[in-house]
């Protein structure tokens, strides 16, 4: 019996240590993580964003954040191990070993005559005659007759005194860390161990093989179904217009899936009525261009439908069923957005280009989704180029608000953004018809918006001019500023799930439609910012041979510098054939509309002579000793933005970089930067 006991605590004991080595080192990673949060809030202040829930403090959302799966396991684990921590305590006083003398309460070593007078005093207690009690009896039976037999009898009293048991000497026993039932290997307990053992250590490492290799077969390391890739790269034009995009992003796998049912036929005819302004119908065919719509896909019908609910803002009229589905779509949009992205910039060219016109699309219509503005928001109306969609971005605003805004002369966003906050208040309070809380709001907002600046580099390691055929790297400082202090932040978006703000680096020709380099950045990890900033310079320093001193001071200011809201990017590309090629860097954000920057460049590739000197080729017009062309102050620059995938034909042809105001020229190295930034 004692065995048994002992071996079942071992069992235990063993289950308790493999839940406690990962177990105990996770939850105190999990707690020092929580405690090393940053105390600064990072997410939008605003009342609309209060009451979403999103942020929310109170007591039920900390609840809710605390049920997560994730928790509930780790609370779950913990219980059990109090709960095997008891019971193994509780085995362990009921298996503890025979001390006859402590048992009489008497010292080691006392007499007979002391050993007889104790066993009476207990018999007065714990005889059956003497107290009817079971539990008494068994006491008495087990443990203070058995006591004073071996306290009394000669023979087992040295032993006990001897070997420390009265039966004498005992032989050396081990045991397993298994339960009593699983050692009984006869009859039907023995086909219970075979079956623990061959599916502990055969069916589950199988098991959990075929689950790993089903999944990495379908999904990517971001969760994406490849599927879904293919589709993305099978779809994707070079001339694929920003406002054709939405067809296939829809056409993602996971939104295939979803399932499409009957009784969703009346809701999507509601919502079809609803948002059909939206679908870019032709409204002179509109029967025949509603039969065409509705013989697509049902799930395309279905998806399309529901993106345009969201960026219309006619979601709460969805029915239980489609709501389900419709915060589906919304969690699975930024990763899917981000492959689309991807997808977009990925080389395809003979020289290794990817293509601007879909990768600025693919973020317009991520910042559309994420601040749920409509498409059409983005036409340009009036004299206002850039649309009314980094209006709606705004708590309380709405089409009306902006017209009354129109007739006090605030037609562009950066207009409203440039007012002085007395000046903005009086004019949202008396025109637009705000509230003191409401234009409160709509400040915290403003506050949030970031503005981006970029300075270019570009040089060749060791060289004082870009030949072609070089490996040319290109150096950018990406400087976030915003109005209330906060470099990282997550957005204002109250109808989105809580996202964090993004931004993508494009380095492309927009004349060719070539991205040449093409970069993620975000301003939420200052740590590993600080390392690549800091790898990065240290390479180039002893790429150009300073010493330790320059290496360490160059080192340090690029650490204070990412410390105040700028991070570092550096890409490699080999310069084409002879030329100037009018560069652009365009830094776009994933989340808001209207702080997009674009940066122009003027590159001049020089003819490799043969003799592989870098001296200068028969060039048109004055050359720079850098190998970039020097610009005329007095010269008009032609951009060549990309067109408002919104706009009329008409508008698509017209240069629209008036909305990119220049900036001041900048020398670096081989290069030469003009900054501008505006509301894209």
């Amino acid at each position: 019996m004692a065995a048994s006991e002992e071996n079942n605590s071992l069992f235990l004991i063993f289950i308790l240590t493999m839940i406690a080595l990962p177990l105990v080192p996770y939850t105190i990673l999990r707690l020092c993580h929580a405690a090393n949060k940053k105390t600064k809030t990072i997410h939008c202040q605003c009342s609309v964003c209060s009451h979403s829930g999103k942020h929310r403090k109170s007591i039920y959302k900390r609840i809710s954040n605390f049920s997560t799966c994730g928790n509930l396991t780790i609370l779950l684990l913990w219980v059990v191990m109090v709960i095997l921590v008891y019971y193994i305590k509780h085995i362990s006083r009921e298996s503890q070993p025979f001390e006859p003398f402590s048992i009489l309460g008497l010292e080691p070593g006392a007499s007979e005559s002391d050993i007889k007078k104790a066993y009476r005093r207990l018999s007065i207690l714990y005889h059956p005659d003497k107290n009817p009690d079971p539990e008494a009896h068994k006491y008495f039976v087990e443990f203070i007759s058995k006591a004073y037999q071996a306290l009394t009898d000669p023979i087992s009293r040295e032993n006990y005194e001897k070997y420390g048991h009265p039966d004498g000497r005992q032989g050396f026993q081990m045991g397993i860390a298994l339960p009593q039932f699983l050692l009984n290997i006869d009859g039907a307990s023995g086909g219970i161990l075979l079956l623990g053992i061959v599916g502990v250590c055969i069916l589950l490492p199988l098991m959990i093989a075929v689950i790993y290799l089903s999944r990495s077969s379908k999904y990517t390391g971001n969760y994406v179904m490849h599927q879904t890739l293919s589709t993305y790269y099978y779809f994707m034009k070079p001339s694929l217009a920003p406002s054709k995009v939405m067809d296939v992003f829809i056409k993602a796998a996971e939104y295939m899936e979803m399932p499409v049912r009957r009784s969703d036929d009346e809701p999507l005819q509601k919502l079809f009525v609803a948002v059909r302004s939206e679908l870019n119908l032709d409204f002179k065919n509109i029967r025949t261009e509603q039969a065409k719509f509705w013989k697509q896909h049902p799930s395309l019908v279905k998806m399309e439908l529901l993106i345009q609910a969201h960026l219309t803002r006619e979601s709460a009229a969805l029915s239980s069923a489609l709501q389900k589905d419709f915060k589906r779509m919304l969690e699975l949009a930024p990763r899917l957005l981000e492959e689309l992205m991807k997808i977009a910039v990925l080389p395809r060219s003979p020289k290794g280009y990817g293509w601007l016109r879909p990768a600025i699309g693919v973020v317009e219509l991520s910042q559309s989704i994420i601040q749920a503005v409509p498409l059409s928001a983005r036409k340009a109306v009036g004299g206002n180029s850039e649309g009314i969609a980094p209006f709606l971005q705004l708590p309380h605003f709405s089409e009306g608000i902006v017209k009354k805004l129109a007739r006090k002369k605030v037609r562009m966003f950066q207009e409203l953004q440039n007012m002085t906050v007395h000046d903005r208040s009086e004019l949202l309070t008396q025109t637009a018809g705000l509230s003191a809380a409401e234009v409160h709001d709509v400040e915290l907002v403003l506050e949030m918006i970031p503005s981006i600046t970029v300075e270019i580099t570009c040089e060749t390691e060791g060289e004082e001019g870009i030949q072609e055929g070089d490996l040319v790297t290109m150096y950018a400082w990406v400087t976030l500023r915003r109005g209330n202090g906060l470099v990282g932040a997550i957005p204002h978006s109250p109808l989105f799930p809580s996202h964090e703000e993004n931004f993508w680096l494009l380095f492309a020709d927009a004349a060719s439609n070539d991205v040449w380099l093409s970069q993620k950045v975000s301003f939420m990890d200052e740590d590993t910012a600080i390392v690549a900033a800091s790898k990065a310079i240290q390479e180039t320093k002893e790429a150009l041979g300073a010493n330790a001193e320059e290496i360490s001071s160059a080192v340090r200011e690029a650490i204070e510098k990412v410390k105040s809201g700028s991070r570092v990017i550096m890409g490699k590309f080999q310069a084409p054939e002879e030329g100037s090629y009018n560069l652009s860097s365009y830094c776009l954000c994933d989340a808001w509309i209207g702080c997009d920057t674009k940066t122009s460049l003027k590159l001049k590739v020089l003819k490799r002579s043969r003799a592989g000197t870098r001296g200068h080729g028969a060039e048109e017009g004055p050359v720079a000793e850098d190998g970039v062309e020097e610009e005329e102050e007095e010269e008009e620059e032609d951009y060549d933005d990309y067109e408002s995938e919104y706009s009329d034909d008409v508008d698509d042809e017209k240069d629209v970089e008036s909305k990119v105001p220049n900036g001041v020229a900048h020398q670096r190295g081989v290069s030469s930067s003009e900054e501008g930034s505006g509301t894209d």
